[in-house]
């Protein structure tokens, strides 16, 4: 995706970008003919259409000085106002290269005579601003045909250096930082000319390109604002977590399939074997219960007559002990 500039609205005053695809959006013109002031498709810098604008030695349309076909808009900016003035221009490919002047854009003045108190125009191979008021020229640079040169000014309109000033960028670059100048002449008010207007002694056929013209109230109405397209950061893949173990399905087993050969059933526990019977009792076949006393411990702890013979209470006691070991041992 390319990325797309955008141009604010909020404080558009005027468009003469010829958008209207007719010369419509201006007060008027000083032509000889049609065919000088054209709105074209090709080539724009912008949009759809833009104006070409062609002077041949000769266009006099209003019996003054110069050569000249230009399109008027009446702005009439006054003394203290301030704008912001957006437009673009290309020079064809074998627009004259002569010692002398070829305006493209001026603010003229609304009196009956003289220079333009602001001016923009070729001469020889340089483009260049000039402030006649004062005589300056305190921008140029290289003339270069066959491209499109985009020029932002902000101006303050007055009649002094203490009231007016001048701001410009070419191409998006800040060639003229703000500084105070005569940008008007007292008692008067300004307006817009644009398209070609040169001294009579040119004699081969000149061609420039206008387009996008704006006037706005801020540097953000007339800057184009670059937008970049989203960053794809790709499709992240998909989180499908520890998969479950899959135990089987209890109703698929087959309860009746018998066992393969050494398969271990460890579902049933294995039967506990009843631990061997103790050794019988000496003379008897009959093995001491668990927890009772032997003959020799009762004999032990009962003790003997003094004729030697065991004693009556330990023969009833042996005897009932005896009967409850043949008990225990048929249940």
């Amino acid at each position: 995706m390319c990325l797309v500039p955008v141009l604010a609205s909020a404080g558009i005053v005027w468009r003469g970008d010829f958008e209207s695809g007719d010369r419509s959006q201006y007060s008027g013109t000083q032509m000889v003919s049609a065919d000088r002031l054209q709105v074209v498709t090709s080539p724009v810098a912008e949009g759809k259409y833009a104006l070409k604008a062609t002077v041949r030695q000769g266009d006099d349309p209003i019996n003054s000085s110069g050569n000249r076909n230009e399109l008027v808009y009446q702005g009439k900016e006054a003394v203290g106002s301030e704008y912001y003035y957006r437009w673009k221009v290309m020079f064809a490919t074998d627009f004259p290269s002569v010692d002398t002047w070829q305006l493209f854009t001026q603010w003229h003045h609304d009196g009956c005579c003289g220079s333009p108190p602001v001016e923009f125009y070729v001469r020889g191979e340089e483009i260049r601003l000039s402030l006649p008021g004062t005589g300056e020229v305190p921008w140029r640079t290289k003339l270069v045909r066959g491209v499109w040169h985009e020029f932002i000014m902000h101006v303050k309109w007055g009649a002094t250096a203490n009231t007016g000033f001048i701001e410009l960028w070419h191409n998006k670059e800040l060639v003229l930082p703000k500084r105070g100048a005569v940008t008007m002449y007292s008692g008067q008010k300004n307006y817009l000319k644009l398209g070609l207007y040169r001294n009579d002694t040119v004699k081969p056929v000149g061609v420039v390109y206008h387009d996008g013209f704006v006037q706005a109230t801020t540097l953000a109405d007339v800057m184009p604002v670059v937008v970049p397209p989203p960053v794809d950061a790709g499709t992240p893949p998909v989180d499908a977590g520890t998969p479950p173990v899959d135990a089987g399905s209890p109703g698929n087993v087959d309860a009746g399939a018998p066992e393969e050969p050494g398969d271990v059933d460890a579902g049933t526990p294995p039967v506990e074997e009843a631990p061997e019977d103790p050794e019988p009792m000496p003379g008897t076949g009959v093995p001491p219960a668990q927890g009772f006393p032997t003959e020799e411990a009762i004999a032990g702890e009962v003790g003997c007559s003094s004729a030697g013979g065991v004693p009556l209470a330990a023969f009833t006691l042996l005897g009932l002990l005896g009967l409850a070991r043949v008990r225990r041992r048929r249940s």
